[in-house]
């Protein structure tokens, strides 16, 4: 999941503010990019990039959307230049994934037991033997919005 830059001019105003962490976590995610080529299992190979890059978005989200510290321009440059997901930003503004681990673990046709991933299951209504699993995808325990 190699990031790769789209020309563009200059980062907006306020980059400056939030550059310190946006390279913090983009170096993180290198580290585990890196050592997932010599990683475990192959389904558990991608968990830890799965994880900073919702990180990363969760982090650039809660700024625009929640604290509103950051201008639309900033939001829309770090879009165009993939530092988050698109698509995973705009499923937590939906009511019900506000929580929400990846965009695969709600993708229809993807599992073979049925529609939903077992992270999106409320720990509440798991079956006893079922309440720690983990996700195949991403690794996640739960990330349903009433757990």
């Amino acid at each position: 999941m190699a990031r790769t830059k789209k020309p563009s001019k200059t980062p907006p105003e306020g980059y400056e503010k939030i550059k310190s962490t946006i390279d913090k976590l983009l170096l993180k995610l290198r580290q585990a990019q890196k050592e997932s080529l010599q990683s475990k299992a192959a389904k558990e190979a991608l968990w830890p990039i799965i994880r900073i890059n919702h990180e990363i978005s969760r982090y650039v989200y809660e700024l625009y959307y929640k604290r509103e510290l950051i201008l639309k321009d900033l939001y829309d440059w770090l879009i165009l230049q993939k530092y988050v997901n698109q698509d995973l930003i705009a499923k937590w503004r939906k009511q019900g994934y506000e929580n929400l681990c990846c965009v695969q673990c709600i993708q229809k046709g993807q599992y073979t037991h049925g529609n939903t991933c077992i992270c999106r299951v409320p720990i509440s209504k798991r079956a006893e033997d079922k309440k720690e699993i983990e996700c195949m995808t991403c690794g996640c325990s739960g990330c349903a919005s009433n757990d």
